[in-house]
């Protein structure tokens, strides 16, 4: 039975092969061969016959979130005591690089619960919060998200309104968080917020609070697929023991977001591959003039570049890898991936929709939708241009946010 054609409609065949131009298998262990290749499998039987039919319907598809956790995805770097999987930074790396090539918004799920709500409460809980929350994340039992940006406060945590006073027994919470990945669907939220020194400190406010509620964002054009939504405190009483103890101000919700840029870095790759890969195929098999278009010279320049942007991208992410392994990456270094990264991907995506020509607009394909969702992917977690400021300071030694 001849193969379905990638430029016939409807092609729903997920058969990706992940370029390597410079042999960087060759620096993977078994393991993370391992790893790579179970996400992968999972991916194309689970994220890309689905992707579109989501993204199209603007819902997020919940029914994943339990496999997620039998995959091992969610809290993949927590030791295995806490129902973690125990693996290094590459392992997961590779992970969000696979769940992106899916979609960027199933890989913001997988992000959200590992960056931002398992790695804060193994960082800086409790250790009965350690054992009451992460085993049950880890399945996909239990969903969260992050309430750190605000309305009027995005680039600038610092200006942070939502603030707690404490009672007798407990904290009475009160504010927003706007923009929030999983809202509408998270049984805990970390949230962070003022006491009444001033003081950021990070709260556990689970679902079923009186006074906390929630409100899904909608007619989005970017992120179709994932779930986002504002997060409403009005007078939430939050026990005492759910605050976490060791979050002491801004630094330690800005060392949450530099878990979850390190994995957009791996993530925006795994986009940049997919467009690539599609567009290569479908060069080869578009006939123009009598002959496929990849035999042109303006198409062949467009997958050189893509394909060497994609191998450099792939060497930082494996060296920022080896650098968090040994626990020295730095701030500016983990900024300089997401933003590389991000950038190198939107323009790889921009160049295959060129060469599918108007077939790049279609969802009969996943170009356009990898180019809306890394618009989203360019602004969160640190915008595009925060990046460069955070390499600036590091660059000069003087800040420029002020």
């Amino acid at each position: 039975m001849q193969s379905p054609s990638l430029t016939s409609p409807r092609n729903k065949v997920d058969s990706f092969e992940s370029p390597d131009f410079y042999c960087l298998d060759d620096l993977l262990t078994a393991e993370h061969k391992l790893v790579r290749s179970a996400v992968r499998n999972f991916v194309k039987r689970e994220i890309t016959p689905i992707a579109e039919e989501y993204a199209q319907r603007a819902e997020f598809p919940k029914h994943i979130v339990p496999k997620f956790g039998q995959i091992g995805v969610f809290g993949a770097t927590i030791p295995t005591e806490y129902g973690g999987g125990g693996l290094d930074q590459i392992s997961y790396g590779l992970m969000t690089q696979e769940i992106e090539r899916g979609d960027s918004g199933m890989r913001s799920c997988v992000s959200v619960q590992n960056s931002l709500v398992m790695y804060p409460i193994w960082a800086f809980g409790s250790e009965a919060q350690r054992q009451k929350y992460l085993p049950r994340l880890a399945t996909g039992e239990l969903i969260g998200c992050f309430g750190l940006t605000e309305a009027n406060h995005g680039s600038d945590p610092g200006g942070m309104e939502s603030n707690f006073i404490e009672r007798s027994d407990y904290y009475l919470l009160n504010g927003s968080k706007l923009w929030i990945t999983n809202a509408n669907i998270a049984d805990i939220a970390i949230v962070w917020a003022r006491n009444d020194q001033g003081k950021v400190r990070a709260l556990i406010v689970e679902r079923g609070m009186e006074g906390f509620s929630t409100a899904e964002i909608k007619n989005k054009w970017s992120l179709r697929a994932s779930t986002t939504g504002e997060l409403i405190f009005q007078d939430v009483q939050v026990p005492k023991e759910n605050i976490l103890p060791d979050s002491f101000g801004l630094k330690s919700a800005l060392k949450c977001l530099e878990q979850a840029r390190y994995g957009i870095s791996w993530g925006a790759l795994g986009a940049a591959m997919e467009c690539y890969e599609v567009a290569r195929r479908y060069a080869l098999e578009r006939i123009q003039f009598g002959k496929p278009i990849a035999s042109f010279q303006l198409v062949q320049k467009k997958l050189a570049e893509m394909l060497t942007d994609i191998t450099q991208g792939q060497l930082l992410c494996w060296r920022l890898g080896v650098l968090k392994n040994e626990d020295r990456a730095t701030v500016a270094q983990i900024s300089m991936a997401k933003r590389s990264n991000v950038e190198m991907a939107l323009r790889v995506a921009r160049e295959a929709r060129q060469i599918l020509g108007a077939m790049g607009i279609s969802g009969e394909y996943p170009i356009m939708r990898h180019l809306m969702n890394l618009e989203s992917v360019s602004t969160y977690e640190g915008t595009h241009d925060i990046q460069l400021l955070i390499l600036g300071a590091e660059i000069t030694g003087i800040p420029a946010f002020k």
